[in-house]
């Protein structure tokens, strides 16, 4: 079946980038109002802030009335269990439910395009006809469907606890900590460049509702098992420093999982350690999964926009911070990141 484009006019607000439609909030609006039914899905192996939003929107999409699943191509890392108690995530082995296509919305939150949802991908893109993506990353050229692309964000969950003020919906306890801690998450703890009032304004509305800072803090930072432990250190055994002292490369093998039993999600905050320097500008991270996938995640400070570097390699993010699946194995990735990192750093 193929995909409706369901708001195909931009009103002052709007601008095409190729295919590309970003829409502004009324057309959001518009589509949450159009449809019974919604699906809710986020990128592969989710993170805090995707699951956050998911469950949110979730609430808010329950509050008006609709019939709403979550649907995610792999299963919420153990370490976010906490988010979400009474299992509304479903993983994609589950099925897709029996919605009717033309009463189903389908909403993509926390990525710029389709093509990062992994394989739910296909069969939605069979079963469903109507689509909106819901981000605050950089618009990516690759996506066919609508967009409401807030880059000013700091957060996707940020966007969706805004949807809830402007409906003036209650939410639960559980919604506003799932949403906190994928704000907590997106934001370093709310030390990330995009972290602005609003940010602080939005974690007051969350916390107001029922969000416990100390709780999501510990759940998210304070759970780490032995062997996170043990494959930080294998990690950092790794770490080069080049251009001049200003990057930082280190790199996570499958082996090193396998050896100290830790899980690929424990490996997420790692990137960030070599930008405790004053000197280190851009890091670089890339692991490899169980499966032998490889992943480059990129963290920068100042001016160096690691977007740019990533979408000239198929994927996208943010200014200071973003990433790509490789086709290459570890050591060509490495070369190939460096021939574009380091002619920034001459001189």
């Amino acid at each position: 079946m193929p995909v409706s484009f369901c708001l195909a006019n931009t009103n002052r607000k709007g601008r095409i980038y190729g295919v590309i439609m970003e829409a502004d909030i009324k057309q959001l609006e518009a589509f949450i109002h159009r449809f019974s039914h919604f699906i809710i899905t986020t990128h592969a192996n989710p993170d805090a802030d995707g699951l956050g939003a998911e469950l949110l929107l979730r609430e808010l999409l329950i509050s008006l009335g609709k019939e709403v699943c979550i649907l995610n191509s792999d299963p919420t890392p153990e370490r976010h269990l906490f988010m979400d108690p009474a299992g509304h995530i479903k993983a994609f082995k589950e099925g897709v439910p029996p919605f009717p296509s033309e009463k189903t919305g389908v909403c993509i939150v926390d990525t710029s395009d389709e093509y990062n949802i992994g394989p739910v991908q296909e069969v939605l893109f069979q079963k469903m006809a109507h689509f909106f993506i819901v981000d605050h990353h950089e618009p990516s050229p690759l996506t066919q469907l609508p967009v409401y692309s807030d880059t000013d964000a700091a957060a996707t969950s940020e966007i969706i606890a805004d949807l809830v003020r402007l409906y003036n919906v209650p939410i639960s306890r559980q919604g506003a900590m799932a949403a906190y801690a994928g704000l907590v998450y997106d934001t370093g703890s709310f030390i990330y460049p995009k972290t602005t009032s609003r940010t602080f304004k939005t974690a007051l509305f969350l916390v107001e509702a029922g969000a416990v800072p100390s709780e999501v803090y510990q759940a998210l930072y304070e759970t780490a098992s032995i062997g996170a432990l043990l494959l930080q250190k294998k990690v950092l055994s790794t770490l080069e420093i080049q251009g001049n002292g200003h990057v930082a490369l280190q790199y996570m093998t499958k082996e090193d999982l396998l050896e100290t039993g830790a899980a690929y999600e424990d490996a997420e905050h790692f990137i960030n350690l070599p930008l405790k320097s004053r000197d280190i500008e851009v890091s670089i991270f890339i692991k490899q999964n169980l499966d032998g996938v490889i992943r480059c995640s990129f963290r920068s400070k100042g001016a160096i926009n690691v977007a740019s570097i990533a979408q000239g390699f198929g994927g996208g993010g943010h200014k200071n911070a973003a990433g790509f699946k490789s086709s290459d194995n570890l050591e060509e990735t490495r070369q190939k990141v460096l021939q574009r990192v380091l002619p920034l750093f001459k001189g």
